[in-house]
């Protein structure tokens, strides 16, 4: 019996997509003063579709990924520790955080020093509280937060609530509060084109009839997954850490 072999998607090596869903040509990435470092789990790691901690990545050129779980020994989580404690954050919701949102340009600028190295929990919510959990020395940081306000416009992926927002989102969301206290002067405007591209494209899929594998879509409608998880392990990261 001869066994039909079918033929491997065709991948871009730089945003790890399909070649048919490519974003490359939406990527223009600029300069930060501040330094994001990527925590990502492997679990998004494996994501090609709509993993939007690597997007992030290419859009911003003071910025790196680092994969893991547990990140208490991890060299080079360590090394930028050991060299800029002083002034490493984590960005992670909570009571006691340096809010952006209702902190003042002076205090803004005073708190995050000079060259500040924000680090990112990139995976599910229950994931990045594992991480969090897990990790030792990133529960020594100072924390940052914000107050979201927009909805996210990740619709094709079910979020634990309704201002949970992606990772692209979230530096976006940093980038201009940091902005308006007057700490980056970077340009901002186009730094959603590759994520909002990349919805489109995945929504085109899912409302095409020939496409029998996605089953997002009914009668040529969207199933906008807009029904928020309640069960409380998806919501435990709004708790504050015991």
């Amino acid at each position: 019996m001869q066994v039909e072999m079918k033929n491997p998607r065709i991948k871009c090596y730089k945003c790890m997509m399909p070649s048919s869903s490519c974003i490359c040509k939406h990527i223009s990435p600029f300069q930060t003063k501040t330094r994001f470092i990527i925590l990502m789990h492997p679990k998004e790691y494996k994501k090609e579709k709509n993993g939007t901690g690597r997007m992030t990545k290419l859009q911003l050129e003071n910025s790196e990924i680092i994969v893991g779980v547990d990140f208490t020994n991890n060299k080079r989580v360590n090394e930028i520790l050991a060299k800029e404690k002083s002034c490493s954050y984590l960005l992670y919701p909570g009571e006691d955080n340096f809010n952006l949102s209702i902190r003042k340009s002076s205090e803004i600028v005073s708190f995050m020093s000079d060259k500040p190295h924000i680090f990112i929990l990139d995976g599910t919510w229950p994931c990045a509280r594992k991480m969090l959990k897990l990790s030792k020395n990133l529960q020594q940081l100072k924390r940052v937060s914000f107050d979201n306000t927009i909805k996210s416009k990740f619709i094709i992926k079910q979020q634990p609530a309704s201002l949970c927002l992606s990772t692209i989102e979230s530096v976006y969301t940093v980038l201009n509060l940091l902005k308006k206290g007057d700490f980056e002067q970077c340009e901002t405007e186009g730094f959603l084109i590759p994520f909002e591209k990349m919805i489109e494209y995945q929504i085109e899929c899912m409302l095409d009839s020939n496409n029998k594998n996605d089953r997002s879509s009914a009668n040529g409608a969207l199933i906008p997954k807009n029904i928020y998880k309640k069960i409380s392990e998806r919501n435990i990261i709004f708790e504050q850490e015991s």
